[in-house]
Formats: structure tokens, C-alpha cells, sequence
């Protein structure tokens, strides 16, 4: 999941200054998207698709009753699981050149675990690390120092070919994968723990007076979002045969999804990739 967009996936209540803050891992207080969340999409996708209509002569005959069946109802969760969304690389912005995708050694095994979970560990490379960095240090391209956001880190070696290989094999447009080796930076756990506590876009919004299209007195809010180019990952399994089938029509026909709220601001929009079927 490549976000296209800024993306909110809101967290329902509001943390010190910021009124709506992203959804975060009780644990880790990593940015997340539940799976109730993304399953929800995925049901409104499928909906748009299969309105109830019969099928005409030639179209898809999928009925929503199948739709339902997958997704579940009020009273049944339906075959289609979905896990939780999980950060994968995070985009923090470079002082000393274009922005780094940044992810760190836990981030890399919770994907290697997720990989032989799915039963796909022969099909999809798994990340591997010989050498974790240390705090302070970063593994990337270059030599010297590097500045992240207002944060100095030294450089000390590159990243291992086969954490690039692993992550590019998730991304679903070429341009984006092939400059994964020059953006992509290793950090300590602790060091991407703070980015991804307090790096995030935070952006202050306003509600106008319909007639007079100015500024209503204390309706000011600030709100956390995901930057472009953030990417998860996300699993699907069936408890039934069939499910699986209906994401991979709904993702083939159209490799987009609207996740999280915004969405007539033009925010929410993941370009999506398929991999392991």
C-alpha cells in the first residue's frame, strides 16, 4: 500500500495539541490502519462495484449477496480476514537532500515474521540483517553525516541488497521501486520510534461562515497525517473459498483504495499491489 496522498486514518480522540491524531499501535506507537478500517473500504469498494442490480447479459454476475458473504454483515464477520495495515517505511525529510524512506530493524523482522505467517516464505523474500546500526548511526548510500529533519546521524555503511529487494517487491510502481536504493535508510529502533512519534505532517484547518466566508471564532483544529509515500502492508486470508478472489477483481480492475477520513479534501488514496498469489 503506496500512499498517493496524505492519508488520516483517525484515532477518534484527540493527544495534547493535536485535536485529531493518526490511529498508533497501543505498544509500539507506530502509525496503523485497523483492519475493521481497511475491510470497511474494501466492503464500500465492492458495493460500488456489485450495487444488488441483477447482471445484465455479459456483466459480472456477482451478486451482493456473494459480497456480503465475503465482507460479513451485521451478524456475521464473513470468510474475506484482513489484517491490521503495518508501517513499513516512513517518509522523514533530509537536510542534506531529497527525503529517505526510513524503517529499522524491527519494522524489517515484524515483516520477515508476517512473510512465513501468510505460508508465503518460499515465494516472497524475506529481509534479512547481519548488522543492526546503532543508535546515532543509520545505514544508507553515502558516507559522512546526514541530517533527518533537525537530527544529525552518522552514516555507517549501506543497506544490505536483500532489505531492498525484500521491500521493492511490495511496491507497486517501478519509478518508485528503482529509487528505493538511493532513499531507503536503517535506522536504530529507538531513533525511528522518535520520527515516527513526532515527525509526522500536522496540519492546521478551519471552518468558514457559508455567507461570509470567513473564519469562525475557536472552530480552529489541528490534524496528524500520514505523508505521501508512506507505505503498509497488509494480509489478506479467506475463511472460505472466494473471498480472496473478490479483492484480487477489485484490485485488478482498479489498484487504488480510499482509506480514512478526508476523502472530499482528496485525501486517503493508497495505490495497491498484489503479491505472493
Amino acid at each position: 500500500m503506496l500512499a498517493e496522498t496524505p492519508i488520516h486514518p483517525g484515532a477518534g480522540r484527540s493527544t495534547g495539541f493535536v485535536d485529531l491524531p493518526v490511529a498508533r499501535e497501543s505498544i509500539t506507537e507506530y502509525p496503523v490502519i485497523v483492519g475493521s478500517s481497511l475491510k470497511g473500504a474494501l466492503k464500500d469498494r465492492a458495493r460500488e462495484k456489485w450495487p444488488g442490480k441483477k447482471a445484465e447479459k455479459g456483466e459480472d454476475k456477482t451478486s451482493s449477496e456473494e459480497v456480503a458473504k465475503a465482507f460479513g454483515k451485521q451478524d456475521d464477520a464473513g470468510d474475506l480476514i484482513v489484517s491490521d495495515a503495518r508501517l513499513l517505511l516512513l517518509p522523514v525529510r533530509s537536510l542534506t537532500g531529497q527525503y529517505k524512506w526510513a524503517t529499522c530493524p524491527y519494522l524489517l523482522e515484524r515483516l520477515d515474521r508476517d512473510i512465513r505467517r501468510s505460508g508465503l516464505a518460499g515465494k516472497l523474500k524475506a529481509p534479512i540483517m547481519n548488522k543492526k546500526p546503532k543508535m546515532g548511526t543509520v545505514q544508507t548510500e553515502g558516507t559522512g553525516k546526514i541530517f533527518l529533519e533537525e537530527r544529525e546521524f552518522e552514516i555507517s555503511e549501506k543497506v544490505e541488497r536483500s532489505i531492498i529487494e525484500s521491500i521493492s517487491q511490495l511496491i507497486s510502481s517501478k519509478a518508485s521501486a528503482e529509487r528505493l536504493a538511493g532513499q531507503l535508510i536503517v535506522l536504530h529502533d529507538d531513533d525511528f520510534k522518535w520520527f515516527a512519534s513526532y515527525g509526522l505532517p500536522i496540519n492546521a484547518r478551519n471552518a468558514l461562515k457559508e455567507d461570509t466566508k470567513t473564519t469562525i471564532p475557536g472552530a480552529l483544529w489541528y490534524e496528524e497525517t500520514l505523508p505521501v509515500d508512506s507505505v503498509f502492508y497488509t494480509l489478506f486470508l479467506e475463511r472460505g473459498n472466494g473471498a480472496i478472489d473478490l479483492v484480487k477483481t477489485l484490485v485488478n480492475e482498479r489498484p487504488y483504495l480510499q482509506v480514512g477520513g478526508n476523502e472530499t479534501v482528496g485525501q486517503g488514496w493508497f495505490a495497491l499491489s498484489l503479491v505472493g498469489e
